[in-house]
């Protein structure tokens, strides 16, 4: 025994004399003292929408957890390429993530001529968020009332569609719309959901596309009307409303879904993204974040790590795919 211990002593001894020893006591020192300090949620869109009320609502439920508080910051602007590369040049400690969505991170490459990160190295991928299907709705009097109706009128006049981000879906679907159908659709981008939704209410544009956890309680209100949803199922919050591929239009554009992403600089340690994921995971299964999932037909969890990492490579060139064929730029 007494040997075996020796022995054991001996080979840790070697490990901590290699050029490795160092990284090693670094990365285990990060971990085992995190959190040191306050969290930062990084949030690269406005107040209101949904990647917002993630961010919040994990951060109380991980606040109460590790007993330091998550504070969220908005970092809106540059269809959240601001708030993004805020985190990408953060330091790697586990202090600073990011909560964005997919168009941020993916087909960004094709609609800027410069993004200042580069989404392959700059990240540690957390969690991937659903944001559930996204309906189609227009302001109270515009005359459509479903998706090809909204088409006929759009051939006659030119309709505003609000986008939440470039890229995002409502941008890739109004000019998928304008190629297929010869619409007249003008893009409207804001900086997140909530301005994108005042807008359409108070009529100033016509109609927009989001999640239904931002434009739930407008089409309750009767103040917009839904004609389609994305995806291909239909929101269990809007049973009566079809979806796109319902009603004739099967372009992938129709089809894909997009994410919210919580993302940390790249070089988080292992251990430190093991614990995040974890907390992630359980806060899924509280009661607020189950009523949350499904007040807005929200059916999927979030993802882990390995899980996130996989969507982003395997569904991010299809996202890039449509941003090229449509020709989508911002600059």
């Amino acid at each position: 025994m007494a040997i075996n211990q020796k022995r054991r002593l001996l080979v840790l001894g070697s490990l901590l004399t290699t050029p490795l020893a160092p990284k090693l006591l670094v990365r285990d020192s990060r971990a085992q003292g995190w959190p040191s300090r306050s969290i930062r949620f990084i949030v690269s869109f406005a107040p209101g929408g949904l990647t917002d009320l993630y961010a919040r609502a994990y951060g109380d439920y991980i606040g109460q957890r590790i007993g330091q508080p998550v504070i969220v910051e908005n970092r809106p602007g540059g269809g959240g390429l601001i708030g993004a590369d805020q985190v990408a040049k953060a330091a790697p400690d586990g202090h600073t993530f990011l909560f964005t969505i997919s168009s941020t991170i993916v087909p960004s490459r094709v609609l800027y001529k410069k993004v200042p990160f580069n989404a392959d190295k700059d990240f540690t991928f957390i969690s991937a968020m659903g944001v559930g299907p996204l309906p189609l709705a227009v302001h109270r009097d515009v005359p459509a009332k479903d998706a090809k109706e909204y088409i006929a009128l759009a051939r006659t006049k030119s309709i505003n569609m609000g986008s939440y981000a470039p890229g995002s879906t409502p941008h890739m679907i109004a000019q998928q719309m304008n190629k297929l159908y010869g619409t007249r659709i003008e893009v409207v981008q804001y900086k997140g959901e909530a301005p994108m939704w005042q807008e359409v209410i108070a009529g100033r544009i016509e109609s927009a596309i989001g999640s239904y956890a931002a434009c739930g309680p407008h089409i309750r209100s009767g103040a917009i009307r839904p004609l389609a949803v994305s995806t291909p199922l239909r929101s269990p919050g809007l049973p009566d409303t079809p979806t796109f591929i319902e009603q004739g239009f099967d372009a992938p554009v129709f089809r894909v879904r997009g994410w919210i992403g919580m993302l940390a600089p790249a070089g988080l340690s292992r251990e430190i993204v093991d614990r995040i994921s974890r907390l992630v995971a359980d806060g899924a299964d509280t009661e607020r974040m189950r009523q949350l999932y499904t007040q807005f037909g929200i059916p999927d969890k979030p993802t882990s790590p390995a899980a996130f990492e996989s969507l982003y490579r395997e569904e991010g060139p299809i996202w890039v795919a449509i941003a090229r064929e449509l020709g989508v730029t911002v600059d």
